[in-house]
């Protein structure tokens, strides 16, 4: 089954749930996710936890019940669920029936967002940037927003090398090296090229940042976007953000924001930092508006496919081969 701009399909990766904030110890909530309603709940440890949302007794929503230490307790008959969704506890009889448990999911938080994998264990972490692994890290969410598309369209917009000049009036001619990982479910499209002088904004680009322009698409799990921009140029380190990406009813994409960058030490870094994210969410501006109206008013139904259009396809072939999670929909729509 063809698994791009497919609804029906929710792949196995990584999904935000909410900011960590929203979640504090011993504290828990319900969230939808995919069209899953999931109760995620923070132990005494400060782990969090993440469980089928409602209990197998009646189908209380776990997430009004209470938490005690690393268990959530159900606000109607009090039964316990540990982590792993088995039931511990119920305090009307001694004996727990073995069909008193809730399926479990994965749980991560990084870049200031609680994480959740549609299976108890995930294959790999949230994915990360290489400059920053092993990094300190500064993360700076803003403001989430809705398209009118499937997510799987709306990612491809870094690698259209063709609207780049159509839309963002930059004639830069692009070249494109490709990399996945082992496990297939990871795509590095980098593209690089040199600065026309036909305009100003090309000739003030090329005297700033060098003769050449290059930046960087990391897709993983077919829902999150890694964009590393202003990369080997002069005066800028390079400038990083990500696009968590989450399907949402009734076929619409909701998309968070997230720049990040290295922190720094003492006074001087940390205002340093914050230029760097400053400047990150300027050129996200710059850019978001212009493509907004393509991507609310599109039907993608490709007939004609140029050879410029390449890394879309390589996109395209990418996401087809990425593993169906348990939220996905069989052919009748119903959630297995």
């Amino acid at each position: 089954m063809q698994k791009f701009n497919n609804w029906n399909i929710i792949a196995k990766g990584w999904y935000i749930a909410c900011p960590s904030q929203e979640l504090p110890q011993k504290k828990a909530k319900s969230v939808e996710i995919c069209g899953q309603k999931i109760v995620i709940f923070r132990g005494e440890d400060g782990k969090v936890r993440a469980l089928d949302a409602y209990c197998p007794h009646l189908g209380t929503d776990l997430g009004i019940g209470q938490v005690e230490g690393n268990w959530i307790r159900c606000a109607f008959h009090h039964w316990a669920f540990d982590e792993t969704g088995v039931c511990q506890n119920i305090p009307c009889q001694v004996e727990i029936p073995t069909q008193a448990k809730l399926t479990a999911y994965a749980t991560e938080e990084k870049y200031g967002f609680i994480w959740i994998y549609p299976d108890a264990k995930a294959s790999e972490g949230v994915v990360e940037f290489d400059e920053l692994k092993g990094k300190e890290i500064i993360s700076q969410a803003d403001t989430a927003f809705e398209r009118s598309c499937h997510h799987h369209i709306c990612m491809m917009n870094g690698i259209d090398a063709q609207h780049l000049k159509t839309i963002h009036h930059l004639d830069i001619k692009m070249e494109l090296s490709l990399n996945r990982n082992e496990l297939g479910t990871q795509i590095d499209f980098t593209m690089r090229g040199q600065f026309p002088q036909t305009t100003w904004r090309e000739r003030l680009g090329q005297y700033f940042l060098g003769s050449s322009y290059e930046y960087s698409m990391r897709y993983a799990d077919g829902c999150i976007g890694l964009l590393t921009m202003m990369k080997n140029v002069r005066l800028f380190p390079p400038l990083h953000m990500i696009y968590a990406y989450t399907a949402i009813a009734p076929q619409r994409t909701r998309i968070q924001p997230i720049y990040v960058t290295e922190k720094r030490q003492g006074i001087l870094g940390y205002l340093f930092s914050q230029f760097l994210l400053f400047c990150t969410r300027l050129a996200y501006y710059m850019l978001r508006d212009e493509d907004g109206k393509i991507y609310d008013n599109i039907r993608f139904n490709p007939q004609i496919i140029l050879s410029i259009d390449q890394p879309l396809v390589q996109y395209i072939e990418y996401v087809n081969q990425l593993q169906p999670s348990e939220w996905s929909r069989d052919e009748n729509c119903h959630l297995r």
